[in-house]
């Protein structure tokens, strides 16, 4: 059984790899990296939105968000983390956070100094280059959920981020039917795509009354994906195959 440290050194590992494929000397390189480890409860702030940032953080196991706080306290979740998500490659260049980081369910996560990551990226270019890609594909998803935000009705947006949650935990070509743990709350869903917890509730009540999927005590059992990617207008392109 390997150490917490090597276990997010190997999580970075096949992050990158799905990004760029490494080298062996670029497998080396991660391995060598030691890790600060922390175990967290759900609802913990990992980043503050004004704070000095000098570590990265890689998601070894759980889940996360980032999110932003209007003046009157409402959250807008721009984004959904899980085990080897690296929450904020941009602080290796940018050290003031401009939002929140904050973990969803109970997490492992590996902390590492920024400055570690850019001798890294020095040493070896082609991981610095998987690096601005990972930021790359951060950036196109985030694209994409201001479309399902700003253009797609409220039964639509959840699928659609149902569906993203899937493609990015499965092997889509793969898939006719299966089951698993949906890890949001109705609240997180809902400040997710812009909607109440209420209405959130109604449209998981319509998409299982349409047969897109059965959903009870936070269980989602699919039977039929692409039926459910139809009503979600769901093209996983923009997630580069790679997120």
């Amino acid at each position: 059984m390997i150490g917490a440290s090597a276990e997010a050194a190997q999580r970075l590992t096949e992050k990158l790899d799905r990004l760029i494929g490494l080298t062996t000397i670029e497998r080396d390189a991660i391995a060598a990296l030691q890790f600060r480890i922390e175990y967290v409860p759900a609802h913990t702030y990992l980043v503050r939105e004004g704070d000095t940032v000098t570590q990265c953080c890689i998601v070894i196991n759980g889940y996360a968000c980032r999110h932003k706080v209007e003046r009157a306290g409402g959250r807008q979740i721009v984004a959904f983390y899980m085990a080897g998500d690296i929450l904020n490659l941009q602080h290796i260049l940018l050290s003031k956070a401009d939002d929140n980081l904050q973990t969803t369910t109970k997490a492992m996560v590996g902390w590492i100094a920024t400055e570690r990551l850019r001798q890294l990226g020095r040493e070896h270019p082609c991981i610095a280059k998987a690096f601005a890609i990972d930021v790359l594909i951060d950036a196109s998803i985030f694209r994409e959920w201001v479309l399902n935000i700003g253009r797609r009705d409220a039964k639509i947006r959840v699928a659609h981020m149902i569906c993203e949650f899937i493609a990015r935990r499965k092997t889509l070509d793969t898939l006719s039917s299966f089951s698993m743990t949906l890890p949001f709350t109705q609240e997180q869903i809902a400040d997710a795509t812009g909607l109440t917890a209420v209405h959130v509730n109604r449209m998981l009540r319509a998409l299982t009354d349409e047969g897109a999927f059965a959903h009870q005590n936070g269980q989602l059992t699919i039977s039929d994906w692409k039926k459910l990617q139809t009503i979600a207008d769901f093209n996983p392109g923009y997630l580069h195959e790679a997120a």
